[in-house]
């Protein structure tokens, strides 16, 4: 259930968390870009905030459909991180469990830009990408020394549906031809369980505030592999030098400055032992991101989709030996294309 039909029971939320007054009738406007919940500005007399409720089924094409008990384990995302590295999250409000939803302080936009949207303008600020690489490296190092965070996040089959099986397995059946080899990302990931992880840290899913990057949507939220995070977001900017190719050169300076960054924070485990997972893991998202269930939206060219299923395929049957070696890698193939790398 969303949209109008939702606002009753979201509004007997609010009021039960007290955030919205027994005779308030506030304004709640369905806010776009999301495809696991449903958001709404709600305009009330304590001024405005936003409420996120998930969804059990994805709007996306494929039949994606996602635990909603996700939300909770969201919330206790930006719990935890907001002891460790407070600047990097929103503020929550309220949660209600009952109703799988939970209000959080208004971003206003008119000083918090999406990143997303500032790279699809064409600004590669690094100094971006270096507070992002440094925060979510300080974020992984303060849980790797709460263990106890993995009773916390019992969430191992909710990573598998909404992470795992939609990208990695979803590209495997695609792609028979490197199938074993996702399968075999896909049981390492699995299996290895250092420190709290967010899931979908995405340029889509982070603000630029004045203090700095914010991170959002945490409801991938597992005690798992780092590797998992930072290869998310790199990939990312590699795919965003076919969406802006005029900035290619400037998101290859963000992938190197993001992924410096967080290496300065590596103190958990041997850092080339990480970054060789990151560079093993990072070419089976970058195929998924076109042959998976959730492609970008971006890359509508079959060509584009071809360059990016290609390199993947390539990286994943000899695997780049470090994260500089594929970016090298990538930028060769969009100068052999025309591209600015």
């Amino acid at each position: 259930m969303s949209g109008a039909v939702a606002v009753p029971e979201v509004l007997a939320s609010l009021r039960r968390l007290g955030l919205v007054a027994a005779d308030e009738r506030p304004d709640l406007t369905p806010l776009t870009g999301g495809v696991a919940s449903d958001i709404w500005r709600v305009d009330a007399a304590r001024g405005p905030f936003c409420v996120k409720r998930a969804l059990a089924k994805l709007k996306v094409a494929a039949d994606w459909q996602a635990p909603v008990v996700r939300n909770a384990y969201e919330v206790a995302w930006f719990d935890v991180v907001a002891q460790s590295v407070p600047e990097a999250v929103p503020e929550i409000l309220g949660h209600d469990p009952d109703a799988g939803l939970f209000a959080m302080a208004w971003l206003d936009p008119r000083d918090h830009r999406l990143w997303k949207a500032d790279l699809a303008a064409g600004i590669a600020d690094p100094g971006v990408a270096h507070v992002v690489g440094d925060r979510l490296g300080r974020i992984h190092a303060a849980t790797t020394a709460c263990p106890d965070l993995a009773v916390r996040f019992p969430t191992d089959d909710i990573f598998h549906a909404i992470r795992l099986e939609p990208y990695l397995e979803a590209a495997g059946r695609a792609r028979p031809e490197v199938a074993a080899r996702l399968g075999e990302l896909v049981a390492r990931t699995a299996s290895t369980k250092v420190c709290l992880v967010h899931g979908d840290v995405s340029p889509k899913n982070i603000q630029v505030g004045p203090a700095g990057p914010l991170f959002l949507d945490a409801e991938c939220a597992w005690w798992g592999d780092p590797a998992f995070d930072l290869a998310f977001c790199l990939n990312h900017l590699l795919l965003k030098c076919l969406w802006v190719p005029k900035t290619a050169s400037g998101f290859l300076r963000c992938f190197d400055t993001m992924a410096t960054a967080y290496r300065a924070r590596v103190a958990w485990e041997d850092p080339d032992t990480l970054e060789a997972r990151v560079a093993s893991l990072l070419p089976g998202l970058f195929l998924a991101r076109v042959d998976g269930k959730s492609p970008v939206e971006y890359l509508v060219d079959e060509r584009d989709k071809s360059r990016v299923r290609a390199a993947a395929l390539r990286w994943l049957k000899t695997p780049p030996v470090s994260l500089a070696a594929l970016r090298e890698d990538w930028a060769r193939e969009l100068m052999a294309e025309g591209g600015r790398a």
